[in-house]
């Protein structure tokens, strides 16, 4: 059985922080990438960062609207990967989601359309029920 759970989040006024975790069961995410998305209702679901398996090269990979304000990590002992999220605005408000997968990231598709890459490498991999992220203004 393979499980990913999202933990953290919560509700904070703009500037301030909140991490997210996802842990993951069934599967040893050395051997995965890993997706983080977000949802606001209304909304489409878009791509926010992701980081390759350690087996490739453990890159990291942002969204333009979170770069220099988002991290994403991996905790191979632990078999977490954690969304460190700071000076966070109200358009970062919505509901986050951790996603597994072995389909390459494709750097370049990346670069050039982040969404669609993300979506591509993630459309058929392991996902997690959300957590829900909320900042005032």
């Amino acid at each position: 059985q393979v499980q990913l759970v999202e933990s953290g989040g919560g509700l904070v006024q703009s500037g301030e922080s909140l991490r997210l975790s996802c842990t993951a069961s069934g599967i040893n995410l050395d051997y995965y990438h890993i997706g983080w998305f977000r949802q606001a209702p209304g909304k489409e679901r878009e791509g926010v960062a992701c980081i390759s398996s350690t087996t490739t090269d453990g890159r990291t990979y942002y969204a333009d609207s979170v770069k220099g304000r988002f991290t994403v990590s991996r905790d191979s002992a632990k078999n977490i990967v954690y969304l460190h999220m700071s000076t966070l605005k109200p358009e970062d408000t919505g509901v986050y989601k951790c996603a597994a997968d072995i389909a390459p990231l494709r750097q370049g598709r990346l670069s050039e359309d982040f969404n669609a890459g993300m979506l591509s490498a993630f459309i058929a991999g392991h996902w997690g029920q959300g957590r829900q992220v909320t900042v005032s203004s």
